[in-house]
């Protein structure tokens, strides 16, 4: 009886062979084995023949396994292709930043773009610049429409107040910071139209001497000027 149990074959029975199960037995216990639920159907297992003693999973001499076949497709494959220049494009009325695509250019080239590739990091980035420049054109509005409806200025003296504010911008600011308040936005700004308004505002007398002109003195001594109650 010893013998007979020494050389019978593996069966399927789990508790023939314990938790883990030997080599060369199957394990098929009726429930689902994990690799099947990728794998499908065909991943199932086929009992161990005896007679072969386990070893029908092992390749044969000389013959080639899956990753051998892998391996010569992947060398079959063409290798991007990195150009020498790129040449991006942009959408109509866009102008990209020749400094800023020379520095993408090259970093392109060190990561190994191709044309398509690095095309399309270009696109993402402009419709990036693009949805900043409507935001801030947004708020742009927004500060013209609250300029409108101020309580202080707007309104139907909107118009005679801002006549005075630009006295004042004319008086005290040079070319380049007009400049700026138009490319900024903040021109249109409640806060810095109500400044130059007050600014207007002190300025609007006769009294005022806008720099480079001299006061107009009437023959009166520096100690007269300074001191009118001051008597010789």
């Amino acid at each position: 009886m010893a013998d007979a149990t020494t050389t019978a074959p593996a069966t399927s029975n789990p508790a023939a062979t314990g938790a883990g199960g030997e080599a060369g037995a199957s394990t098929t216990t009726g429930g689902a084995d994990p690799s099947l639920l990728t794998s499908g159907a065909e991943g199932k297992a086929e009992p161990t023949d005896p007679s072969k003693g386990g070893e029908e999973g092992k390749a044969e001499p000389g013959s080639k396994t899956e990753g051998d076949k892998t391996d010569e497709t992947n060398k079959g494959d063409k290798p991007a292709e990195v150009p020498e220049k790129y040449e991006f494009k942009a959408p109509e009325g866009v102008e990209l930043d020749s400094v800023a695509a020379g520095e993408f250019s090259a970093l392109a080239k060190d990561l190994k773009l191709t044309a398509d590739q690095a095309q399309g990091v270009v696109d993402i980035a402009v419709k990036m610049q693009q949805r900043q420049a409507e935001s801030v054109a947004a708020t742009v509005k927004e500060w013209g429409d609250q300029s409108k409806a101020d309580k202080e200025f707007g309104g139907d003296n909107l118009d005679a107040n801002l006549a005075i504010a630009k006295k004042a911008v004319d008086t005290f600011g040079s070319d380049a910071f007009k400049q700026l308040l138009s490319s900024s936005g903040l021109g249109n700004h409640p806060e810095v139209i109500r400044t130059f308004l007050k600014a207007g505002k002190a300025i609007s007398n006769d009294t005022f001497v806008k720099s480079g002109n001299p006061a107009t003195t009437n023959g009166a001594s520096l100690a007269e000027r300074m001191y009118p109650n001051y008597s010789k």
